[in-house]
This record gives C-alpha cells, sequence and structure tokens, in this order.
C-alpha cells in the first residue's frame, strides 16, 4: 500500500509541476531547523509550522490534540481525561524519543521514567507558534531528539505599543472553564509580556467502566499557568532578556485499567527562570542562555475509598539546569558555519510509602544527579543560485556516567524550481539513559539510531503539497528486562514509513487540508507474554499503521469563519497486562466542527464541538476518551 501510495503522490505531484505558475511563493520563517532563522521553503529539513493563527482557529483543543493532528505525530492519551499521562510518538519512535524545547531550550522531567516532560503542563494560550521539525536532531540539540523536536514558542513577535490586552474566556463541556488574560508592551528599548491562565474541569471518568453500572466517578482537572518575559535593546546590536514560566495542575487519578478510584490525585509544578542575550552585528551573530527547572509532583491516595490499595503518598521532586552558547558567521555569500556549546543537569530524588492488603511499603531514593556537556556545530553552504543547499554537522557528547558518543547530520536539497525542492537526509540520534533508569543499572549506554529520509516539495500561492520517505534503525534500544528486573540495551527497532501533506486553496475563501501518516515497524525485543526469550514484533504498541487527518475550511465573508475536520487511526495493539497476550485495539474515526466570527477588531467569538459522532474508542487500553464535548469562546484584543 505504501509503494501504491509513493507513486500515485509522485505521478500527481509531477503533473502539478508541469503546470508550475511562475509565481513567488511566501512561506514561514522557521529557526528551529538549523538555530538560525530561514525561510521553510529554503531548508532541507522537514519542517510543520503551527502559526498564531492556526492556534486562534483551534478552540478548545489542548497542547496534545494539537500535536496529534499534525503528520508523523501521535500522541497517545491527547483524547483521555485531562490531566491523563500523553505520549509522544514521533515517527513510530517510542516515548521519550521526541525532545521537547521552550523557545529553542530543551525542557524535561528527570524524576520520569523516559526524561520526558508532562504535557499537562502547558497552556495552549500561553503558546505563540509551534515548530516540529522530523528526523534526527541530536547534533544540534542533543540526548531525546531521535525522531524529532517540536519547539514550542511563547515569544510574540507583534509587540508595537506600550500596552496590548488580549483576554479570552471559553466555557465546555462537563464544567470547563479556561480563561486567559496577557498583557504586553514595547516602549523605547524594553519590551515585556505577561500570561496568566486557568483551565478548570469536572472531566469524566479516567477508568472505562464497561458496564456502566459500578458508578465511576469523575476526575477534575485544576489548572494554573504563569509566564512573563522582560527584553532590554542595550544597543542596536545588543539584548538581554529575563522570563519565567509556573505551571501547576491537580488532577484525579484512577486505580488502573478498568479500575475506578474516588479519592486518588497527582499534583504536579514546574518553575523555569531563566536569561539569555543576542549579540548580531553585520553577518556574526552569538546567543548565549541559561535555564534552571524545578519540578514536583506528588501522587496522593488517602484511602477513604478503598482498592488494592488502602494508602499510596509518592513524593517527587526533580530539577534541571541547561546553559548554552552559540555563534552563526556567515564566511561568505555561499557558507555560513554554526559553532556551540551547551551543558545540561538533572536530578531527582523520590519519597514512596503505601499500604495494602500485603502490608506497608517505604521506599526514599536519594538524590541523583547525571551531567552532559558538548561542542557540535554545522556549515551550512548554499549555491549563488539559490537552488542547492547543504548542511554537514556533527556533536560530540560526554555524559557524567557511561562516557562519550558522536552524533552527525549530512541534509542536501535541491530547489527543481522556484516552487519545487527535494531533499534527502542521513542522520543519528542517541537517547542518554535517564537518572531512574541509570539508578537501577549504571552500566547502560545511550540509545543511538540512524534515520535516512527522502522527499520533496512542491508549492505555489493555492497548492502545497509534501511527501517523505523516512527509515530509522535503532540497535541497542533501553528497555525493562522483567527477567533480571533491570535495565538494559537490548531492543532493536526498525521503522519505515510515509508521510503525505496536502493544501489546496480555492478562488472562494475554501482551504481543504490532509496528511496521513504511514508506519511499518518491527521491533525485537523480551517477549510479553513469557519474559523468557526474545522475539520480534511486525508491529508497535499503540502506533497505528495508518494515520489520516483530514478537514475543510471556508471563509464564509470578512467576519465568519467555518471548520470541519476529521481523524482516523488504523488498529493496533497495546499491552494486555503482566504475562499477557497485547490486546488488538479497534481503528476509529471522529469529526469536530470550528465556527469564528470575528465582530470587530476588538471581539472575536468562536464555538467548537469535539467527537460530534460521539465515537467510543480507545487509545490506552481501560481508559475512556473523550464522547461529544462543545465550547464557546470569546476572545478580546486590545
Amino acid at each position: 500500500m505504501g509503494k501504491k501510495l509513493m507513486l500515485l503522490t509522485l505521478l500527481f505531484s509531477a503533473k502539478m509541476v508541469s503546470a508550475q505558475q511562475d509565481t513567488t511563493t511566501l512561506d514561514e520563517v522557521v529557526v528551529t531547523a538549523n538555530k538560525m532563522a530561514q525561510k521553510q521553503s529554503t531548508t532541507g529539513k522537514v519542517v510543520t509550522v503551527i502559526t498564531k493563527s492556526d492556534l486562534e482557529k483551534m478552540g478548545n483543543k489542548n497542547l496534545a490534540t494539537l500535536l496529534q493532528e499534525q503528520v508523523g505525530v501521535t500522541v497517545n492519551g491527547s483524547s483521555n481525561n485531562a490531566g491523563s499521562v500523553q505520549t509522544i510518538f514521533t515517527r513510530g519512535a517510542s516515548g521519550g524519543r521526541t525532545l521537547v524545547l521552550l523557545d529553542g531550550i530543551p525542557v524535561n522531567d528527570p524524576s520520569f521514567i523516559n526524561n520526558d516532560l508532562d504535557l499537562n503542563l502547558f497552556a495552549t494560550s500561553s503558546i505563540e507558534r509551534i515548530e516540529i521539525c522530523r528526523g534526527a536532531q541530536s547534533t544540534l540539540y542533543g540526548s531525546d531528539a531521535i525522531a524529532g523536536v517540536i519547539n514550542i514558542i511563547t515569544t510574540s513577535k507583534d509587540i508595537s505599543s506600550p500596552l496590548q490586552i488580549n483576554a479570552s474566556s471559553i466555557l465546555g463541556s462537563f464544567g470547563t472553564q479556561k480563561n486567559n488574560l496577557q498583557v504586553a508592551g514595547k516602549k523605547n528599548k524594553w519590551s515585556y509580556s505577561g500570561r496568566k491562565s486557568h483551565t478548570n474541569t469536572k472531566g469524566i471518568t479516567a477508568a472505562n467502566d464497561t458496564t456502566g453500572q459500578n458508578n465511576f466517578v469523575a476526575d477534575l482537572y485544576k489548572g494554573l499557568a504563569l509566564h512573563g518575559q522582560i527584553n532590554y535593546a542595550a544597543t542596536e546590536h545588543f539584548s538581554v532578556k529575563a522570563f519565567s514560566m509556573y505551571n501547576k495542575y491537580k488532577a484525579g487519578v484512577d486505580a488502573g485499567v478498568f479500575r475506578d478510584d474516588r479519592d486518588f490525585t497527582i499534583e504536579n509544578s514546574s518553575l523555569l527562570l531563566g536569561t539569555g542575550f543576542v549579540y548580531k552585528k553585520n553577518n556574526f551573530q552569538i546567543t548565549g542562555t541559561y535555564q534552571h527547572n524545578t519540578l514536583d509532583r506528588h501522587f496522593l491516595n488517602d484511602s477513604t475509598h478503598k482498592t488494592s490499595t488502602w494508602f499510596e503518598k509518592n513524593d517527587y521532586a526533580a530539577a534541571s539546569d541547561y546553559a548554552e552558547i552559540y555563534t552563526s558567521v556567515k564566511l561568505s555569500e555561499r557558507l555560513t558555519a554554526l559553532a556551540g556549546l551547551d551543558y545540561r543537569k538533572g536530578s531527582y530524588s523520590q519519597n514512596y510509602l503505601s499500604v495494602s492488603g500485603w502490608g506497608p511499603y517505604n521506599f526514599n531514593e536519594p538524590t541523583r544527579y547525571a551531567e552532559q556537556s558538548a561542542i557540535y556545530g554545522s556549515l551550512l553552504y548554499t549555491s549563488l543560485d539559490k537552488k542547492l543547499t547543504l548542511e554537514l554537522g556533527g556533536r560530540a557528547n560526554k555524559h557524567s556516567v557511561y562516557g562519550s558518543n558522536q552524533t552527525f547530520t549530512l541534509n542536501p536539497s535541491f530547489a527543481l524550481s522556484a516552487n519545487t525542492r527535494i531533499f534527502a537526509s542521513v542522520s543519528s540520534g542517541f537517547k542518554a539513559p535517564s537518572l531512574y533508569q541509570i539508578s537501577i543499572n549504571d552500566k547502560l549506554d545511550p540509545e543511538k539510531a540512524t534515520s535516512y529520509e527522502a522527499g520533496f516539495s512542491y508549492q505555489n500561492k493555492t497548492l502545497q503539497t509534501r511527501l517523505v520517505y523516512f527509515n530509522r534503525q535503532t540497535a541497542n534500544g533501553i528497555d525493562y528486562n522483567y527477567i533480571n528486573f533491570q535495565y538494559f540495551n537490548y531492543v532493536k527497532q526498525a521503522v519505515n514509513g510515509l508521510e503525505l501533506e496536502l493544501r489546496k486553496s480555492f478562488a472562494n475563501g475554501v482551504t481543504a487540508f490532509a496528511n496521513y501518516t504511514y508506519l511499518a515497524g518491527k521491533e525485537t525485543t523480551q517477549n510479553r507474554i513469557t519474559n523468557q526469550d526474545t522475539i520480534t514484533y511486525d508491529y508497535l504498541l499503540r502506533r497505528p499503521a495508518h494515520q489520516l487527518n483530514m478537514g475543510i475550511s471556508a471563509q464564509v465573508n470578512t467576519k465568519l469563519r467555518l471548520e470541519i475536520t476529521g481523524r482516523y487511526a488504523s488498529k493496533r495493539y497495546d499491552v494486555g497486562g503482566y504475562a499477557a497476550p497485547d490486546i488488538l485495539l479497534k481503528s476509529y474515526a471522529t469529526l469536530a466542527a470550528n465556527v469564528g466570527y470575528q465582530l470587530n477588531k476588538y471581539w472575536r467569538f468562536t464555538a467548537d464541538i469535539q467527537n460530534f459522532t460521539n465515537t467510543k474508542y480507545y487509545e490506552v487500553y481501560g481508559f475512556k476518551t473523550m464522547p461529544l464535548n462543545a465550547s464557546l469562546g470569546a476572545v478580546f484584543s486590545w
């Protein structure tokens, strides 16, 4: 099926190229591809941009849902109750293999098993744009960027007056309320911005009650997000900034698969502080950043509703530091060099106490640390006619526990015409073992993978299309061995895939869009039934082989906009339990609709319906997904 799809798309795109118009294409400027501002059409990297305008049209969607709708990305748990675990799978890679950036800086939670980040901590109202760069990006961004990076950008470029105000309120199903206030301004050499967001919902039950007779209770969610930034342009060439972000939420947790718990909660908070500078003059730029992040996670089951565990208290405290300085120099009209140093440090501790029918259990994990330092660089060559670009880069990484490792990137691209570009890349990525994994086995090596991709893109004023083939080989993946109860480097994973994106604009204000992802994965790991041998699975857990997102929008007039979208995910497997066969989950399709009305330059109103066919399906076996739900919103801008 994948080969047939590629052939049909190639024939279709070739026809479009032969009929191309001689036009200049305007597209987004991106920074994630190579840490330098560059038009999206001139890079050989596969980058998707969710713009501020896109975010304004998203209604009541959370960050995980926004990411799930992008090609090549699956966010498992995005349709579950608010506060549920959300795992990013990019191009079929396992969880924790997609690096999340905040304004270009890696952010993670050292107390998580995979070192990834809880997406529940982000409020979409605090985000200005998102850049998703797929493929191994460890050369520029280091550990965890095996399958790609997701850059969440909060800095606004639209600040032009001393005071700007943006406020919004959304009311929705299940007692959902979202309120947001943003103030920003610019005067002389100073600019600032501040945001405050509240999200409250009564929610639905997290665990699924298959009979409907067990009186499972809804699991609430309460979230707060604060974000501030101040910038000072000391001179024409030199500027400094300071920034902070505080996020906190409390959510209900259930006892497990198909099992309710009425008094089990999680409280998670994160405080991020940082500063940075930029010096730019002529063909030279140097950028420096420091960021400190503390994270606290608390689970409490106070036992007024007894399950198999009568009392449980589990506390995590984590911290991470990140410092980086890099410079880019335009050596000539054709050659630009980038070089940088970065340092990251993580720590966490854990205190655990439980009481059950098997007796009390108490566990205290002392504070554990790990450090990484790296030097990296790249050369970007552009031919005089601007048709050929070539990026060549490398990184040398040193870890305080396992030692050293290296990565590389080779990424050529060529413009066949003003509208058509072909590209290819071969690159390596790595994932350092997490502090939790090292605490169990300090002999672990980093997980390493090599990625290959090739594709083309075509775009004019009304049509955009991109087709990408990718292959990733992982030889020493990190996973848990249930025989020795240790983490080991023994997983082998091979993933082939296709990504297809199409967007067509029509003269009457109608736009149709679609993206399709195909995955063919094999993973050699421990047999999940016997735990006694090694087996090769020809599927990837929780990752569908076929994934389709599509929609159509209409700008009816200058005020009214309508949009309907749909999502399809094919059958996929989930873990059936300890020493049990994997469970096959059914395919599903959902539909959503969104209406936007711009009353005047100050007021905008939205209406949003998600899953309006009320489809019942699983993303995580045993846990309920959101049924039909609706919301109304109002936005004031001044």
